[in-house]
């Protein structure tokens, strides 16, 4: 079995002992990799600014706004990535209309536990993706990406954790 400072090392190593090198394109599953994860992100903040229309927890909207922001600076760095290889972008859902919480009926409009339920969901996809993206990585450049998202997610999932304790 690996030791993990045995691998902390060796990616070290090949990031400056390559520096001067040309990188290497990606390969296709890195491309799906990128376009799925891109597409799922999008997703989750649209998923992200229904809640923030339809609750009325604080401690919720505040959560989705943390997570909002997250998706979005993760968004940015992907983007900015796929665009410099020259990986043309895929199409997303677009941005959800403002909506006043009290307007939406009963039926239709999400409850908190709803929400923080489709948030954990959604997180735990992130989270998984973010894993295969890195374990199908052939690029450090990319394989480093995955693994900052992924961390990212971990953060993120023991703040849920603690508000999906309290909704229940």
């Amino acid at each position: 079995m690996g030791n993990p400072f045995e691998a902390v090392w060796n990616t070290l190593k090949v990031t400056v002992d390559n520096a001067n090198e040309p990188k290497h394109p990606l390969h296709v599953i890195e491309v799906g990799d990128c376009w799925k994860y891109l597409t799922m992100v999008e997703e989750f903040i649209r998923y992200e600014e229904i809640g923030l229309h339809t609750t009325n927890d604080d401690e919720v909207h505040e959560l989705l706004i943390d997570i909002k922001k997250l998706c979005e600076e993760q968004s940015q760095k992907l983007r900015k990535f796929m665009i410099n290889e020259g990986i043309p972008l895929p199409d997303v859902t677009p941005v959800k209309p403002e909506s006043q919480e009290k307007e939406i009926p009963m039926g239709v409009k999400l409850t908190d536990d709803e929400i923080v339920n489709g948030m954990s969901l959604k997180l735990i996809l992130s989270m998984q993706h973010a894993a295969k993206g890195q374990a199908d990585a052939v690029r450090n450049d990319l394989g480093m990406m995955w693994l900052e998202f992924f961390s990212q997610w971990v953060t993120a999932g023991n703040t849920l954790k603690t508000l999906s304790r309290k909704t229940y």
